[in-house]
Order: C-alpha cells, then sequence, then structure tokens
C-alpha cells in the first residue's frame, strides 16, 4: 500500500468523528458579574457549585487590600545556586549582583497578611540599565509573571505588615 493511499485510509476513517465532535461542541456566554455558571466557588464541601437563585453563582466579598510597609523578596543565583532574601520600602532599592530592583509598592489581603502578597517592582541591568521585568510578581504564583534572566531568579515571598 503506498503512503498516499495509507493516508487517504486514515482520513476517511477520522473525519467522521471530527465532524461528530464539531457537532456536539456547546458554547456558553459568561455570566453578567463575570463569573461562570456553576462554577466552584469557596465554600463548597465537595467541589460542586452553589447557585443563587436564577443559574448564578453568587457573588463573593471583596477583601480590602493594604498597602505594606516593606516586600520581602528572593534572589537565586543560578550559578552558585545562593539565595539572597532582601527587604525593600517602597521607592527603596538594592543591587544584586549585575540587578538593580527597586520595589514600587506591596500589598496584600487585610485578613490574611502572609498570603497572597504581591508586589510591583522594576529590575534593571546596572551595565547599560537596560530593563529586565517591570511589573506586578504575586507570592503565591511566581511563575505567572516571572523575570526571564539567563543568571537570577527573583520572586516575592510575602510583605512586611
Amino acid at each position: 500500500m503506498t503512503a498516499g493511499r495509507c493516508l487517504g485510509l486514515v482520513l476517511a476513517l477520522m473525519l467522521p468523528g471530527v465532524a461528530a465532535a464539531q457537532d456536539s461542541l456547546t458554547i456558553r456566554p459568561p455570566a453578567r458579574d463575570g463569573a461562570q455558571p456553576g462554577a466552584v466557588t469557596e465554600g463548597t464541601a465537595e467541589g460542586t457549585a452553589e447557585e443563587a437563585p436564577g443559574g448564578e453563582a453568587p457573588d463573593r466579598a471583596t477583601g480590602a487590600v493594604v498597602a505594606g510597609r516593606a516586600g520581602l523578596l528572593r534572589v537565586l543565583d543560578k550559578l552558585d545556586g545562593s539565595t539572597a532574601d532582601i527587604e525593600l520600602a517602597p521607592g527603596e532599592e538594592a543591587q544584586i549582583g549585575s540587578l538593580m530592583i527597586v520595589m514600587g509598592e506591596c500589598r496584600y489581603p487585610a485578613d490574611n497578611p502572609s498570603g497572597d502578597a504581591y508586589a510591583l517592582v522594576s529590575i534593571r541591568t546596572i551595565a547599560d540599565d537596560t530593563a529586565l521585568f517591570e511589573g506586578w510578581m504575586i507570592a503565591s504564583a511566581p511563575a505567572l509573571n516571572a523575570m526571564d534572566h539567563p543568571r537570577y531568579d527573583v520572586w516575592v515571598l510575602r510583605c512586611v505588615p
């Protein structure tokens, strides 16, 4: 059997399944408040959604956010494996190796000072003042908005209340 014939046979067998899968596709628009209908919410014991009347997920109260007096960052030197923890107040800067790190601000939930901190950080090279990172780093998800550098990794640990 030739390669072209094999390919034709495989496609003939696969296409009906692909077409059937396309027919069963369901698209649901998001709810007006941004939450997905039937989404898992906090406080559900078995992972099922608690739904308010009308089929929409109940609103969660938004927690108050507090600005910390400083932020605690960890710097990893990938060449020698050493780490350094640095505490920076807003506007303060620190030189670590060939990097200049500036803390913009550090915020955390008022009801949980040790969790979900996020910091506005600016990281530049000292040699040519090139911006390596400018933005928010999140303590609970360091890879979400990470700095890309061949030698150093920098991430926020927590805010100092």
